[in-house]
């Protein structure tokens, strides 16, 4: 497993990021525990999950964590462990259907902390992420719960998700005042077909020292051969899934063309491909089986030439950065 230090802080995380979202509903809990062995096994130490995973009953996700980690045999230890909050949790088990069990003030900060703390059996979170911007919110706010936090040694970095490029910078700007390190990660909607961030927040990201955590990877799938899989009877395609791929299909099939005359499986490449980009850290992949979570080691393999890398650009084009973009 080769790792790469979370964007400019010290801290050590392999190139892959084992995603948690279908554990619960998609995954029963003895396999989310079984992947989570084999991740450890396999040297994978970067674990991700958020305060709302596991629906329709929120926090679910973070319990089938909490159990895994109470069996002991080092497993908190050895994992870099992130989650996420903002959302609403209101009517969730003992949470009260109240105004503030949602969004980023220093109250749902602290009760979120603390909530998801109890839930995974665990002192402390080594990346707490806010899950969306919060433009009601001041950061001055945010931040002095955050330290808060940091102080009382129950989270150590803070991380971002689905923030603009400008968000980045003004939580920076804010932290600075306050001698506060500030953000280290940002996880984006990011993979081939959907390349945006390239444009603004990749730059930002590289200047501020903010590593990328890119999520949906695949693209929902589209990117892992699905053509194919729906041929062999290996998919089958929901309303909106046939509806994205029709859309996509001239590029979808010029693309699982090309990692056929390679040799080389489309999610395979798909993965690889991100992390040949600087920005990124590590690609979130989200496994519902063990097989499925085993598949997406061979992306470690995978070196893309520049002849490789040209080609897939000349099918998914990408992003210019600004104003480069719609300027020249």
């Amino acid at each position: 497993m080769e790792y790469k230090n979370l964007g400019r802080s010290g801290l050590s995380v392999s190139r892959l990021c084992l995603g948690t979202m279908n554990f619960g509903p998609e995954t029963d809990e003895p396999t989310s525990h079984a992947i989570m062995d084999r991740a450890l096994d396999v040297g994978l130490n970067f674990f991700d999950t958020a305060n709302r995973y596991g629906a329709p009953q929120h926090g679910r996700t973070e319990e089938i964590m909490g159990r895994w980690f109470a069996k002991g045999g080092g497993r908190r230890e050895k994992v870099v462990l992130a989650t996420k909050l903002y959302g609403e949790m209101s009517g969730f088990g003992d949470i009260p259907l109240w105004p503030n069990n949602k969004w980023l003030s220093a109250l749902n900060i602290k009760r979120a902390c603390d909530a998801s703390l109890k839930r995974m059996q665990t002192d402390y979170i080594d990346l707490y992420q806010m899950h969306h911007i919060d433009r009601t919110t001041p950061w001055e706010e945010i931040w002095q719960a955050m330290e808060v936090l940091v102080q009382q040694g129950k989270i150590i970095y803070v991380g971002s998700s689905n923030f603009a490029g400008w968000h980045l910078v003004q939580a920076q700007q804010a932290a600075e005042k306050r001698n506060f390190m500030g953000l280290v990660s940002e996880q984006s909607f990011y993979n081939l077909v959907v390349r945006d961030i390239e444009r603004e927040l990749i730059p930002a990201a590289q200047h501020l020292g903010i590593g990328i955590l890119p999520w949906s990877p695949l693209h929902a799938g589209m990117l892992g051969g699905v053509i194919k899989k729906v041929k062999e009877g290996k998919r089958r395609l929901e309303a909106r899934s046939a509806e994205t791929l029709e859309k996509l299909r001239p590029q979808v099939e010029k693309w699982e063309a090309l990692c056929d005359t390679w040799g080389l499986l489309p999610g395979d490449v798909a993965l690889a491909w991100l992390l040949h980009q600087p920005a990124v850290t590590a690609p979130i992949i989200g496994p519902r089986t063990m097989e499925q979570f085993d598949a997406s080691l061979r992306a470690l393999e995978i070196k893309l030439s520049d002849e490789q890398l040209k080609a897939i650009n000349e099918i998914f084009p990408g992003c210019k950065t600004h104003p480069e973009h719609y300027a020249w």
